[in-house]
């Protein structure tokens, strides 16, 4: 019971934003302004005010390079399959690598880490590789593809993190963690209010995305893909993650705590990139609504296993 109490919060906020749509509460743009309004506010300032306050040693670990090996392998090959085998353009393979590899190390990962690991030390390194390295190359492929002619310019690369907020509000939260600086409570306030919509705004909009009323610009996602995704996400990663510890040699608890987090589901994260950057939205909701279903399951496997 306590897994399905981590993933209750989950479904019914999704379902909240499906039936808003359903029932027209919010408007045929509720996905979108929802969207961009977790992209362009909540999420920076949720991303901020985490980093500022997480400590950056230990960032270097053979757990954490388990993990890193099974992301590398699981996003990269989601990537090229995307392309191979279901012909999706430039714009919409990081978005297919992402489903395959990112996982919810937030409102999921958090909740999960302390039922089954009993510590959240770990998730937080997870965290930081997620926001400092695969986020930044993701955003990087997803900002050129709206260049026209999709060019690699260095100006604009190097202009990025000051038109992305994501991204800036990363490097930020960095600085002020590795200076020791800690916000006056007249700015923290607000920002933690607002960093405390982000998931729930996330949720509501996913929801409202899978709607067959709601506005779309993408491809419709063919039952194959989400086959794929869902085998890459909750199978794939974890086994790449367990052969990795082992080979590095991990302990039983480091492993444990390596495997869980690399089994967790797909974060609505990817779908919040997809619908600012118009691409491959289907794919992203329907994924993240699928291996967060079926997630209950490998990851109660795995904790039984393992644990």
């Amino acid at each position: 019971m306590s897994l399905v109490s981590a993933f209750a919060p989950i479904w019914i906020l999704t379902a909240v934003g499906y039936a808003a749509c359903r029932w027209g509460l919010l408007g045929e743009a509720a996905a979108s302004v929802l969207g961009r309004f977790v992209f362009h506010l909540a999420m920076p300032a949720a991303l901020f005010l985490a980093l500022s306050r997480m400590p950056l040693s230990g960032f270097a670990s053979r757990s954490l390079l388990a993990f890193g090996l099974s992301t590398a392998a699981v996003v990269g090959f989601g990537w090229v399959v995307a392309s191979w085998l279901f012909g999706r353009r430039t714009g919409e393979q990081p978005i297919w690598g992402m489903a395959a590899g990112y996982v919810n190390s937030a409102n999921l990962g958090i909740p999960i880490a302390t039922q089954v690991l009993g510590t959240v030390s770990f998730l937080a390194e997870v965290v930081l590789l997620q926001v400092l390295v695969v986020t930044p190359v993701i955003l990087v492929a997803l900002d050129r593809h709206t260049d026209p002619a999709g060019r690699v310019r260095v100006r604009r690369i190097a202009s990025l993190p000051v038109r992305n907020p994501v991204i800036l509000a990363s490097l930020l939260g960095v600085v002020c963690s590795a200076a020791g600086l800690h916000l006056p409570s007249a700015a923290a306030a607000p920002l933690t209010l607002l960093s405390g919509a982000a998931a729930p705004a996330a949720l509501v909009a996913l929801g409202a995305s899978l709607h067959p009323t709601a506005p779309s610009r993408a491809e419709p996602a063919r039952p194959a893909e989400l086959a794929v995704i869902t085998a890459l996400k909750l199978v794939a990663q974890p086994v790449i993650a367990y052969a990795a510890g082992l080979a590095l040699h991990l302990s039983g608890p480091q492993l444990l705590a390596v495997v869980v987090c690399a089994g967790l589901p797909t974060a609505q994260n990817t779908f919040i990139y997809s619908q600012e950057y118009g691409v491959g939205e289907a794919v992203a909701s329907r994924a993240v609504v699928l291996t967060t279903t079926m997630s209950l399951v490998t990851l109660a496997a795995a904790a039984a296993l393992l644990g």
